[in-house]
């Protein structure tokens, strides 16, 4: 699934930037990109997926502690259980974990 969304994405996008219908056909690209986008059927498709990601995490995070909680060093651990309560600080990027 991934690798055909990837190629879909590849394939609009080279054919946005090698088209020669000029302005107005790349405006009407945007336009229906913009519909697909706020249509209310996909952004609850997205939200789903979303919400399965963060659930599938939660429990591979719970399955990795479970296994190797007792062996993490102690910074480690820390950062973990403070990201798991959604209290982490600012990563390197500068940007909040909460």
């Amino acid at each position: 699934m991934r690798y055909k969304l990837t190629f879909i994405v590849g394939a609009a996008f080279g054919f946005v930037i090698g088209a020669r219908a000029g302005r107005e056909r790349y405006d009407q690209l945007v336009a229906g990109a913009q519909r697909f986008a706020k249509n209310p059927a996909v952004r609850n498709a997205a939200e789903s997926a979303a919400q399965q990601s963060r659930t599938a995490a939660v429990k591979a995070a719970d399955t990795v502690s479970a296994k190797v909680g007792p062996r993490l060093p102690d910074a480690l651990a820390e950062r973990v259980r403070s990201l798991r309560n959604g209290h982490g600080p600012d990563d390197d990027w500068g940007t909040s974990n909460t």
